[in-house]
């Protein structure tokens, strides 16, 4: 399909709009609509929190009686369902608006088409597939779970530049200075979840929260604790903010207690009596989690790794060296051929104050 010149810049500026939302929106998509009419933009909006109203409701009423005859930049497919708010795609019917240009359709199944055929069907033209690309990445983690049954599983490490995350000792604050920190909460804030492991709990006794960044909502905080072992003081059972514990030990007293004290606990042992991740991470789906930030150890990092289930990597590499009897950022087991070895496909480097961040993808 051929687009235009102005059809291109209406729609980047609807997946600018769509970009205010991008701590507030989970677990629904990132949306922004544009509303244009004899070539003047009349009316602009995007989604900006979960139960209220969606980027198309909120450009149509800033477009006014404007909206007659016009044509709709969206991001995302227009839903034709009755969620927690009215079907987008009468609304805009209701306008009179004569045309739709929509980057992407919604894989989810309660829409998959049936937006834009409803729009159709009322005699509005619709064209599809305008900066789809960006659009999709935008929504990175909704469309994986729409599509795959998954959250996007995304790891942060921090690291010297021989990829040590600690000392032998377990020493490892502060390898990164304070702006890579900041950056890193940044992740976290547009994250649904942040996961971690026992051992990242018992050494470091973490809040996980997001404190750097201005944010309405703080991500849930998920902990895999094989065997129960979380302590009633830690940080991260104090109510400051939702937690979830995956165990694979049904230990009716300590979990009696846990939830005594608001944190919710799910029992999902694997053959081995470890907590089975690919499970976690369907039940994840299953409670709305689109992105999930990986800060864990070694060990859950290599697990997760050599499960297939991590998606994309944030490496914040510090211009400093650690040695050779430091603690490695990946627990794997050993490659006896190179052909083993996992392919990354880098995405974004940049400087982060001193420390370089580099983003890669499996």
């Amino acid at each position: 399909m051929v687009f235009a010149a102005s059809d291109y810049t209406h729609m980047s500026h609807a997946l600018q709009l769509a970009k205010n939302g991008l701590f507030t929106t989970s677990p629904n998509p990132r949306v922004g609509c544009v509303i244009v009419n004899n070539d003047e933009m009349v009316g602009v909006g995007w989604h900006e929190q979960a139960g209220e109203a969606h980027a198309e409701i909120n450009a149509l009423r800033d477009a006014g009686n404007l909206a007659k005859g016009a044509t709709v930049y969206v991001t995302l497919e227009p839903c034709s369902h009755y969620g927690r708010t009215p079907p987008c795609s009468e609304a805009l019917i209701h306008a009179g608006v004569r045309k739709v240009v929509i980057a992407m359709e919604d894989p989810n199944p309660c829409i998959n088409g049936r937006g834009k055929q409803k729009l159709q069907a009322a005699g509005i033209e619709v064209q599809t597939g305008l900066l789809a690309e960006e659009a999709g990445q935008l929504n990175i983690g909704f469309m994986t779970r729409m599509r795959y049954g998954r959250p996007w599983i995304r790891s942060k490490l921090a690291s010297s530049l021989d990829g040590k995350v600690a000392l032998k000792n377990g020493k490892s604050q502060w390898i990164t200075a304070e702006p890579a920190r900041q950056d890193g909460h940044r992740w976290r804030a547009r994250s649904c979840a942040i996961l971690t492991g026992i051992g990242s709990v018992r050494h470091d006794n973490p809040q996980l929260t997001v404190r750097h960044v201005e944010t309405t909502r703080q991500p849930v905080r998920i902990v895999v604790d094989s065997n129960l072992e979380i302590s009633l003081q830690a940080k991260l059972v104090q109510p400051i903010a939702t937690t979830w514990i995956f165990t694979a030990r049904d230990n009716r007293n300590k979990i009696s207690q846990l939830e005594k004290m608001g944190v919710h606990v799910f029992v999902l042992p694997d053959t081995s009596g470890k907590v089975d991740l690919k499970t976690m991470m369907a039940k994840l789906a299953e409670l709305d989690i689109n992105e999930l930030l990986v800060e864990a150890g070694s060990v859950l990092n290599g697990a997760l790794l050599a499960t297939g289930l991590i998606n994309e990597i944030i490496f914040y590499f510090a211009p400093n060296l650690l040695g050779h009897t430091a603690q490695s950022m990946l627990a794997l087991p050993e490659m006896t051929d190179l052909s083993d070895k996992y392919k990354l496909r880098i995405t974004d480097v940049r400087k982060i104050g001193k420390d370089i961040r580099v983003v890669a993808r499996l």
